[in-house]
């Protein structure tokens, strides 16, 4: 009997520590969610007025686009950006709307509202992540694009 009731209380330890291996995996971050957060990162970035923590959102051989022309790599991205970071103020600050991964967990896209100083939306924008080799999420590609006018209603 008693070679019964430990068997039963390993293998009720066994299943317990099995479901709370389990509880803990599930409660890690969805890639969405890492995503999610790594977009609030970034956006956090300019509203701390913290160009060195933008820096590392920021994927070696980035595109970031501005109208026609193109940025490529951080340091260039980082360069041009550099004055968006002067002043105690932001001059715009962004959230996302909508975080889209690939099956696979590696790449992912990233839309939202861009806002100016008086809190007024003027622009979406656009972004691609990559999950690099370190673990970390850093955009790949970015682009604003004007908001459109809202269709008058009759």
């Amino acid at each position: 009997m008693q070679v019964r009731a430990a068997a039963f209380l390993l293998g009720t330890a066994f299943l317990l520590n099995t479901v709370t291996l389990n509880a803990q995996a599930d409660e890690s971050p969805s890639p969405q969610q890492q995503v999610w957060q790594a977009e609030t990162a970034f956006a956090q970035s300019m509203a701390n007025r913290d160009l060195q923590a933008f820096a590392r959102f920021v994927a070696a051989e980035a595109v970031f686009f501005n109208g026609n022309n193109a940025s490529t790599g951080r340091e260039e991205i980082v360069s041009q950006w550099q004055g968006y970071f002067q002043g105690p103020e932001a001059p715009f600050s962004w959230a996302p709307e909508q975080v889209t991964v690939l099956a696979s967990g590696t790449l992912a896209y990233s839309s939202g509202p861009v806002y100016n100083q008086q809190g007024e939306r003027f622009a979406t924008f656009n972004s691609v992540w990559r999950l690099e080799e370190d673990g970390n999420w850093r955009v790949v590609f970015d682009k604003g694009t004007p908001r459109c006018p809202a269709p008058a209603t009759q």
